[in-house]
């Protein structure tokens, strides 16, 4: 059950601030597993001014918070968020090219998608690998995102955030602490507000080229037309978990409308109203199996957010 909070503050400040909010605003229409609970509040800033101003508040009155990308790496709680969900719009929607012909700046709410076409449209190489990751460019900066052997780490030159107190800042090279699947943004309060990718002149052709010929193969293998969160465990060690799922037999398996994909056992897909709980209980059946019969412990990739009850 959701804990009740006193929103009255923010809903003053949205309002004073011209912030667009929805209250009780259904979760499962914002990610991609198409799963989770009301969120107390979801907002909307349009600016850096508004996200700050906005931050202070969401300081001041102690109300809990997360930023919400492209909804695709998540797993909301069947109860939803009683705090405030940030949804970054407007000016952290654009991307641009930078003077120097071969730097894209993104704003955080970007998705990867109109990141990767604007490179190909200006003729830069090395975003190829992202095409068709459903994630925004803030997201992918905040867990290093990759596919197809590039990350987020070999393009990124800067990311600009701002603290949680409301200070705009941004970090390079070393400071990002990129490593597999996270950043020195992962589980901190610093809020990504832009990412420079930083990229190479490339011939047009050749390059979306590559970005369909990798699309191809996603499509081929992953199940892009029903809902999930993309992977849902890191790769272990040794070996790859979809892999290891698969020798398992546990393509198919399913808790309620949560199963794992017959396509790609390292999906689990919601065939149609599987809910939080049916994904938990269905990762822990995976992960119970895999460590029976190979002896490998799978560690989630997706997050998990609100009260889960575990």
């Amino acid at each position: 059950m959701q804990t009740q909070l006193d929103l009255s503050p923010l809903d003053r400040a949205a309002e004073k601030l011209g912030i667009p909010s929805r209250r009780q605003e259904p979760m499962a229409l914002h990610t991609t597993f198409k799963i989770g609970g009301p969120a107390g509040r979801m907002l909307f800033p349009e600016n850096l001014g508004q996200l700050s101003a906005l931050l202070g508040v969401l300081g001041e009155e102690g109300i809990p918070w997360l930023v919400l990308g492209n909804g695709s790496n998540m797993l909301v709680a069947d109860g939803g968020l009683p705090g405030a969900v940030l949804c970054l719009s407007g000016d952290f929607k654009k991307a641009q090219l930078l003077p120097d012909g071969r730097t894209l700046r993104a704003g955080a709410g970007a998705s990867l998608a109109t990141v990767c076409a604007l490179a190909r449209e200006k003729g830069l190489t090395g975003l190829e690998f992202a095409w068709g990751i459903p994630g925004s460019a803030g997201g992918a900066a905040y867990m290093n995102a990759g596919a197809y052997g590039g990350e987020m780490k070999d393009v990124i030159a800067r990311v600009h955030h701002v603290s949680a107190g409301g200070d705009a800042a941004s970090a390079c090279g070393e400071e990002l602490r990129f490593a597999y699947r996270k950043s020195r943004y992962t589980g901190g309060t610093d809020v990504i507000t832009a990412v420079d990718f930083a990229l190479e002149p490339g011939d047009g052709s050749q390059i979306a080229a590559k970005m369909e010929e990798l699309m191809g193969r996603r499509k081929e293998k992953q199940p892009y037309d029903m809902p999930s969160a993309g992977s849902v465990f890191k790769r272990p060690e040794v070996g790859y978990a979809a892999a290891l799922i698969d020798q398992c037999g546990l393509k198919g398996l399913r808790v309620g409308g949560a199963q794992v994909s017959e396509k790609h056992a390292g999906f689990i897909v919601n065939t149609g109203g599987a809910s939080c709980q049916d994904v938990l209980e269905l990762i822990e059946k995976i992960k119970e199996a895999v460590k029976a019969r190979t002896g490998t412990a799978l560690e989630c990739e997706v997050r998990v957010l609100g009260d889960t009850g575990k």
